[in-house]
C-alpha cells in the first residue's frame, strides 16, 4: 500500500518566518518513535543572506544541554550555505531523546525559512 500518511507524524521544528538572526528550533521529542527526518524549506534570501543548518541533540529539553550531533549521525542534502527556494532533508541516526535544528546566520540580512520534523511513531496507524 502507498499510504505514508497513516504511518507518520509531522511536528513544527522551525516556525516559518523571515529569519534575520540565528534560530534554535523547537525541541522534538523522539519518545515512542523509531526515527525522524527534518524537512527545511527556504524562500527568498535578502542581501546575500548566508545561513547554514545543523542538528543538535539532548537528553533533556533544557536549551543549554543541546550539543551538535556528530556528522556521522546526520544525513543531509543541505550545502554549507542554504540557497533560496529550496527544500532540504536531514536524517538523524543518534540515540538521544530530543533533537532540534539550528539555523545559523553567518552574514547578510535574512532568509525565509521553516522546517518540520517527520516522525515514524511506534504505534500505527496514526490518527
Amino acid at each position: 500500500m502507498r499510504d505514508l500518511y497513516s504511518n507518520i507524524t509531522a511536528v513544527p521544528a522551525i516556525a516559518p518566518a523571515v529569519q534575520s538572526a540565528s534560530v534554535d528550533g523547537a525541541a522534538v521529542d523522539l519518545k515512542d518513535t523509531s526515527r525522524v527526518a527534518f524537512v527545511l524549506n527556504t524562500g527568498a534570501i535578502v542581501s546575500s543572506g548566508d545561513f547554514s543548518v545543523k542538528v543538535q541533540e539532548s537528553d533533556t529539553t533544557t536549551g543549554g544541554d543541546f550539543t551538535d550531533v556528530d556528522t556521522a549521525q546526520v544525513m543531509t542534502s543541505a550545502p554549507a550555505t542554504l540557497e533560496a527556494n529550496t527544500a532540504y532533508r536531514f536524517g538523524y541516526t543518534g540515540f538521544k531523546r530530543y533533537v532540534r535544528l539550528v539555523l545559523t546566520k553567518a552574514g547578510g540580512t535574512s532568509i525565509a525559512a521553516g522546517a518540520v520534523a517527520i516522525l515514524d511513531p511506534l504505534d500505527k496507524p496514526v490518527s
